[in-house]
């Protein structure tokens, strides 16, 4: 399986100002595996630790921060003769032992010629913890579910994959059809690795929305598991009523809809632990187009999003005949699909802040904006080849922005005051954007 991480991976590699490098990501989205296969890949020895429920680990760490002890303690560990040039050293599920993290510190200040990767599912509760962090002393590296074009490239369809990357827009037209397919088949299946192999060995979709179900169920354990007691039902409830909130396509997040008369400081602990483990994603409103838009958001109105499209299928419930072949109950959620999907690969495909965009009255609505070179840019999603774009004109008319999108089944079409990017292809939104200005 390709991740297109790993081209930031050889980068890291490279790097004359490199440091020691923390994966962040949800439970089950391939950092282990991305972790080792890198080592493999591009080193002539990994020494891989796992920290798991490992108190060996914990009793290394405890003592002093003496390098010199604690890589003899990895080495024997690992069964791995570490050398700074040639080994990579893999810490994993690394928020188990927080002086672990600590010791990123003073390897990156008295022995950076270490090459040193971390991950944990939990590391972002971790990191906004009572864990010392090394600040400043460590990279970042974002992993998630795979993206649209990875999802491809595990189909084995890598020169569509590279169609889709160069905007050729007529060859593409000649698989429209085929793509819009691959695109449905996406919506169900998602990008999360298990699942996506599960699919390409095994052709079977009852299965993927088995693992689907596993994942979901895992992730309601991991509550129980690791986070506060008192806020674990608050939790269960925020997730669980993420489906219906998207359904509804309400202009933002209601907490009423949780629950009856539910306020919004009982639930703040509770999303913000969801956040942290790279469950879902919390999009805010502006309330303008200026730059920079982050000084215009408000934290108090808000989307939230699951961090998987064909999760969010698994949880509505939509099966496969629905979903390839459509039908009322389809044509209900489909809206909340795409959304979801759009929002996805905007954070799987590119570094882009994302926002939304509401008028004061509600009557419009920007599904996404956010700010692409040196111009905002607003976003409209449609699931359908509907080309109206009635909120995206009232926007557009109210603050003259530059470059507008809608993106839909339609094909790619450029007019005036607006670009129509297909589905398949937003993921490239920045590619088409830089393209269209030559």
């Amino acid at each position: 399986m390709y991740r297109n991480k790993m081209e930031e991976l050889k980068k890291w590699k490279e790097s004359q100002n490199r440091k020691p490098l923390i994966i962040r990501g949800a439970r089950q989205v391939g950092k282990t595996w991305l972790m080792k296969e890198f080592g493999k890949e591009y080193y002539e020895k990994c020494a891989y630790i796992n920290f798991d429920d490992n108190s060996r680990m914990k009793n290394l760490f405890e003592e002093d921060f003496d390098l010199d002890r604690i890589i003899q303690g990895l080495k024997i560990e690992s069964g791995v003769n570490i050398e700074p040039e040639n080994t990579l050293i893999v810490l994993d599920e690394i928020q188990e032992t927080p002086k672990a993290l600590k010791a990123l510190k003073y390897f990156c200040e008295n022995a950076r010629d270490y090459h040193i990767i971390s991950a944990g599912s939990l590391l972002g509760i971790a990191i906004h913890g009572e864990v010392s962090f090394p600040v400043g002393k460590v990279d970042f590296l974002d992993l998630t579910p795979l993206s649209f074009f990875e999802f491809l490239t595990a189909l084995n369809e890598e020169e569509l994959v590279k169609l889709l990357q160069e905007n050729d827009f007529k060859m593409i037209n000649v698989f429209n059809a085929k793509l819009k397919d691959y695109l449905k088949l996406y919506y169900y299946i998602g990008g999360m690795p298990e699942v996506v192999n599960s699919y390409v060995n095994n052709k079977d979709l009852l299965e993927v929305r088995r693992i689907q179900k596993t994942l979901l169920e895992d992730y309601e354990q991991d509550f129980s598991k690791h986070a506060p007691k008192n806020i674990v039902p608050r939790i269960r409830q925020l997730w669980n009523n993420i489906p219906t909130q998207l359904a509804k396509e309400n202009k933002k997040f209601i907490y009423g809809l949780v629950r009856e008369g539910a306020r919004a400081r009982e639930y703040e602990i509770a999303l913000s632990w969801l956040i942290d483990c790279g469950l879902i994603y919390q999009v805010n409103r502006v309330n303008n187009s200026k730059i920079p838009l982050s000084a215009y958001q408000n934290f108090n109105a808000f989307k939230l999003y699951l961090l998987d499209v064909g999760l969010l299928a698994a949880m509505a419930g939509i099966d496969a005949k629905t979903l390839l072949e459509g039908n009322e109950i389809f044509e209900e959620f489909k809206g909340s699909l795409t959304e979801q999907y759009v929002l996805c690969q905007l954070k799987q495909c590119t570094n882009l802040d994302v926002f939304y965009w509401s008028s004061d009255t509600g009557i419009s609505e920007i599904d996404f904006i956010s700010q692409i070179g040196t111009e905002n840019v607003p976003i409209e999603v449609k699931a359908n080849e509907n080309l109206q774009a009635k909120s995206l004109k009232t926007f557009v008319q109210k603050y003259k922005t530059k470059i507008n999108i809608r993106t839909s089944m339609a094909t790619y079409r450029k007019e005036d005051w607006l670009i129509n990017i297909p589905l398949y292809s937003i993921g490239n939104i920045e590619k088409i954007i830089s393209d269209t200005q030559r």
